[in-house]
C-alpha cells in the first residue's frame, strides 16, 4: 500500500508544473501575437492591385476617348496593372501582416523609405505619382500616333522643383527644359536617364525661361538608389487629333505602353487583340522606347486574377520576372511599342507566343 502511494505522488507532481508551463507558454504567446498586432514597423507591403481594361469603361465613361478622328469598335482586353500599397509613414503593417505576407508569393515586403523618402508624406508622393500618370498618357498617345504617321509638337517644363533638392534657386516652375549633358530631353524619362548617366557628376541643363535661353550646372544627390536633380517634369503636347484618357485614383508611369497599344487600337480596324485577354506593363516615350516599372511580381500575379493568359514585360525587369511567373501566364518581353504590337498581333492570330521572346530566352 506504502509503495503504491509512493509511485503515485510523482506523476500528479509534472502534471500540475506541466500545466502551469502550458499556461505560461500560451500567455507569452498570446502577448506576442497582441503585440504583433500593434507594434509599427519599418516596412509597407505591395500586393496586387485592380485591374484596368485601357479599351473598356471607368464607370460609364469610355476610358480611351477619341476626337477630330474616325476610331473603331474592339474587342478582347489589354489590361492595364496596378500594385496596391498597405501602409504609409504614420500607420505601417503589424508584424502579423508581415508575416501573412512573407507566406504568399504575390506579395512584397519593402522598407517604407524606398516609397515614401525621407522627409516626404503621402500627399508629396501621390502629387508625384500623378504627374508622372499625366506625363505617361502624353507620351502614350505620342507613340501611338507617331506609330500611325501622325506629326506633332511638344514642349518639356519644370512642374515643381523640390525645394531641398539640388535644382532649388535654380530651376523654377515653368522653365522649359531642352537638354541635359547634350541629350535631347522629351520626357521625364529621358531626363532621369540623362542624369543617371552621369554618374553622379554635374548635369548640364538647358532651356528657356520665360522666352530667354538659359544653362545651368545641377550636382544630382542620390535617392532611393538612383541620382536625381529634383524636378518634376511635365510634358505639352500639341496633337493634330484629340485623345483623352480617363482613370481615376490611378497614378506612376507604369501604364504607358498598355495606353499606346490601346489607343493605336482604337485608331485602326478591327480588335487588335483578337479577342483575347492581354495584360502588360511598361513606361513609353514618344519614340516607343519601353521601360522598366516597379512591382512586376505583384502585377504577374494581378494579370493571373484578371484573367489574362498572356503577359508583356518590359525587357529591364527580366530578372525579377524569371522565377515568377504565376501559372497558366505566358510572358513576352518588350523593349519597344514595335516589338509589344507584334507580339499582340500574334497573339491575336496565333494564340501562341512561339518565336516570340521571353525574359530568360
Amino acid at each position: 500500500m506504502d509503495s503504491g502511494i509512493y509511485f503515485d505522488q510523482p506523476e500528479q507532481q509534472p502534471k500540475r508544473k506541466g500545466r502551469r508551463l502550458g499556461w505560461v507558454l500560451i500567455a507569452v504567446v498570446a502577448a506576442a501575437v497582441l503585440l504583433g498586432s500593434y507594434l509599427k514597423t519599418p516596412y509597407v507591403i505591395e500586393r496586387p492591385g485592380p485591374v484596368f481594361n485601357v479599351l473598356g469603361n471607368e464607370g460609364k465613361t469610355p476610358i480611351i476617348q477619341v476626337q477630330d478622328a474616325k476610331s473603331y469598335p474592339t474587342d478582347g482586353a489589354l489590361d492595364l496593372l496596378t500594385v496596391n500599397v498597405l501602409g504609409s509613414p504614420g500607420e505601417t503593417p503589424s508584424w502579423l501582416e508581415l508575416i501573412g505576407a512573407w507566406l504568399d508569393p504575390s506579395q512584397v515586403i519593402t522598407p517604407i523609405d524606398e516609397i515614401f523618402p525621407p522627409n516626404t508624406n503621402t500627399t508629396d508622393v501621390s502629387k508625384q505619382n500623378q504627374l508622372m500618370m499625366s506625363d505617361s498618357q502624353s507620351q502614350a498617345t505620342a507613340a501611338a500616333l507617331r506609330s500611325l504617321g501622325y506629326r506633332y509638337s511638344y514642349i518639356v517644363y519644370v512642374d515643381t522643383v523640390d525645394s531641398r533638392s539640388a535644382s532649388a534657386g535654380v530651376l523654377q516652375s515653368g522653365d522649359v527644359i531642352a537638354s541635359a549633358n547634350g541629350k535631347k530631353v522629351t520626357g521625364i524619362g529621358s531626363l532621369r536617364a540623362a542624369v543617371n548617366a552621369a554618374a553622379g557628376a554635374p548635369v548640364a541643363v538647358s532651356g528657356t525661361r520665360a522666352g530667354k535661353a538659359f544653362s545651368y550646372t545641377i550636382k544630382p544627390r542620390m535617392i532611393q538608389g538612383a541620382w536625381r536633380i529634383g524636378v518634376y517634369v511635365g510634358t505639352k503636347f500639341k496633337f493634330p487629333i484629340s485623345v483623352k484618357l480617363s482613370l481615376n485614383d490611378v497614378g506612376g508611369p507604369s501604364g504607358g505602353m498598355m495606353f499606346a497599344l490601346g489607343i493605336y487600337d482604337k485608331l485602326t480596324p478591327g480588335a487588335l487583340t483578337g479577342g483575347q485577354i492581354i495584360a502588360g506593363t511598361g513606361t513609353i516615350d514618344e519614340q516607343g522606347t519601353v521601360g522598366p516599372i516597379g512591382g512586376i511580381r505583384q502585377k504577374l500575379y494581378g494579370a493571373q486574377r484578371g484573367g489574362a493568359k498572356w503577359f508583356l514585360a518590359p525587357t529591364q525587369n527580366c530578372s525579377e520576372v524569371v522565377g515568377h511567373i504565376p501559372a497558366g501566364l505566358k510572358v513576352v518581353r518588350v523593349a519597344n511599342f514595335s516589338q509589344a504590337l507584334a507580339a499582340v498581333k500574334q497573339i491575336a492570330a496565333t494564340k501562341n507566343v512561339q518565336g516570340l521572346p521571353s525574359c530568360g530566352k
